[in-house]
């Protein structure tokens, strides 16, 4: 068994390394062939993976929505006309992957120059403590920015007797796949609450496959780590009716007084169609990327992330948009920065 999963593993690091190769191939044919000519090839071509989630949650279309800001390919047109006010010569790129300790993982490795993580998954990967406690810390790793939070969401259909974190004993729930936040922080609630991942008959599901398998009644329970409102939810609450379980009392305490990360925070009415306020935990979603990225680069990039034409865009690109600023920028950082990104913040002021 342990043998199939580290095959299964390596199939998947290949797999992705093949389509990091393909697509760097793909744009410079499309260079080629746009009429960019010379000009794009006088000029070395930088690309940046940031690695990010599955598509149906927020990590993706946030990803998405950064890379755009951050490119600036070969012939584009100057900022203030219409073009990109990202870093010359950069083509960066939403990878969708399975999220938090998957980024993590292929950040440290090299298969990927960056991506998000859930600041608890980083830390405790970073020092090698909490559950990842026994596996070589991460020293490589580096802060790039604080994002957005993240709300826990516990979901069940509104007709069902799950009320609270104890009912879900003997359910059938998904906890996401093992290589995501979300199963992190799903078996660290199930345990301020007194459970185990034994109590329940656990699925490892992701996206769609879990918002499907609730929606045709074959879980009884969906964990899902995500800003909010996040599209598979939002979709899955337009189609059946659901409820958001409360994740609070003196389980949520318990879950914030050991790990700092959390925190007690409400997702509003309304944001999920008929679905009403309910208290949960939430953790911060960051940026990070490898110590050994060049420091002239994340400087760079960071610098453009946070520019004027930048800020445009992630105010109508997403929902969490406006939620990403520099202000929080530097909130609840429990991971070095990267030096390129702390050059920035100390000449705009963030940091002395």
């Amino acid at each position: 068994m342990l043998l199939t999963k580290i095959i299964n593993n390596n199939q998947y690091i290949e797999r992705e390394r093949m389509f990091k190769n393909l697509f760097k191939n793909f744009l410079m044919i499309l260079l080629l062939t746009t009429g960019l000519g010379g000009k794009a090839f006088s000029a070395e071509v930088n690309f940046f993976t940031i690695g990010t989630g599955g598509t149906a949650y927020t990590y993706y279309p946030v990803g998405g929505m950064i890379a755009n800001a951050i490119s600036k390919p070969p012939g584009s047109r100057e900022c203030g006309k219409g073009g990109s006010c990202g870093v010359p010569n950069l083509i960066a790129s939403a990878v969708s992957s399975r999220g938090s300790v998957d980024n993590v993982n292929a950040i440290i490795s090299g298969l990927r120059n960056s991506g998000f993580a859930q600041s608890d998954v980083a830390y405790w990967a970073y020092t090698g403590t909490g559950t990842m406690e026994g596996k070589a810390p991460a020293k490589d790793l580096r802060t790039i920015a604080a994002l957005f939070q993240e709300h826990i969401h516990l979901i069940a259909l509104k007709d069902s007797n799950i009320n609270s974190v104890k009912d879900l004993k003997g359910k059938r729930v998904s906890l996401d796949e093992p290589g995501s936040g979300t199963y992190v922080d799903a078996k660290l609630i199930l345990e301020s609450n007194g459970l185990s991942t034994g109590d329940v008959k656990a699925e490892a599901l992701k996206g769609k496959a879990a918002t499907d398998a609730l929606r045709n009644g074959k879980v009884d329970a969906i964990f899902v780590v995500a800003g909010f409102p996040t599209g598979a939810v939002v979709e899955l609450a337009s189609s059946v009716d659901i409820k958001l379980v409360p994740i609070d009392g003196a389980g949520a305490k318990a879950l914030t007084s050991k790990y700092g990360f959390f925190s007690q925070s409400p997702i509003p009415s309304g944001t999920y169609e008929g679905v009403d306020e309910v208290n949960t935990v939430a953790v911060g979603a960051q940026w990070f990327t490898s110590a050994k990225e060049d420091n002239e680069l994340i400087y760079q990039i960071t610098k453009a992330l946070w520019n004027k034409e930048s800020r445009k865009l992630m105010d109508v690109g997403h929902a969490k948009g406006k939620t990403i600023t520099p202000e929080s920028a530097l909130s609840g950082v429990g991971v070095p920065l990267h030096p390129g990104a702390e050059k920035f913040y100390k000449e705009a002021g963030l940091i002395k």
